[in-house]
């Protein structure tokens, strides 16, 4: 059985500090992403951006604020918010000796997804792995397992679709191969937020540029497209 899923078109981060012992990663941040948009977080080392990318994929709770996608809340909805998010990790993190087809079958069991031979076969095609769907993702270059990422984090149809600095270690073909994907995403009406310190990325790809510093929002840009 699917697990029942949330549906919103915006995640509103309202007021969030988090903190880790004595440091203070995030200090009172504010924030809204859209539907059909695309959000970069950008900043120094230790500016909390992850930590709010985390919170943002439920895997981390503010110590103060509130975070709603849509009217849904943690933690009472943490399995319908979870069931809609996608996230592609800063590492690939996949099996290395499953192929592309038997690491989405299984994900699409933890998903619980209903007949989803069909949805496999469009992801994998969506991110140009059909040709490569047998081969054991030891044999990927780090381009090839991002692709792999992603099409694992859009099985399930998420609406909110997260990257951690997507663009390390990929060679320009495969940046721009990811761009695709991404600009996929926003025409789906997904709502997208990366963390990245490349910034000629994120100003080919953001609608709106959010730059953290010292856990704090010092500026935000919209980009017109």
């Amino acid at each position: 059985m699917s697990t029942p899923r949330a549906s919103f078109d915006t995640v509103t981060v309202d007021r969030v500090t988090r903190v880790f012992g004595v440091t203070r990663a995030l200090a009172g941040v504010s924030a809204t992403f859209r539907a059909g948009e695309v959000a970069s977080l950008e900043g120094g080392n230790g500016a909390g951006k992850s930590t709010l990318l985390s919170i943002l994929a439920t895997l981390s709770r503010p110590t103060a604020g509130e975070v709603r996608w849509g009217e849904y809340r943690m933690p009472e909805d943490r399995e319908a918010i979870r069931s809609a998010v996608g996230f592609v990790a800063h590492e690939a993190m996949v099996y290395p000796d499953l192929t592309p087809r038997e690491s989405l079958s299984l994900m699409a069991t933890l998903h619980g997804l209903d007949e989803p031979r069909a949805r496999i076969e469009a992801v994998l095609s969506g991110v140009g792995l059909t040709a490569l769907a047998e081969r054991p993702a030891r044999t990927f270059s780090r381009g090839q397992l991002q692709r792999l990422a992603v099409a694992r984090a859009e099985l399930h149809d998420p609406t909110l679709v997260l990257f951690d600095e997507p663009t390390t270690g990929l060679d320009a073909r495969a940046v721009a191969r990811l761009e695709e994907d991404i600009a996929r995403a926003r025409s789906r009406r997904r709502i997208v937020v990366l963390v990245t310190h490349d910034a000629p990325f994120a100003e080919r790809v953001a609608d709106v540029r959010i730059t953290l510093d010292r856990g704090r929002i010092a500026g935000t840009v919209r980009v017109e497209r």
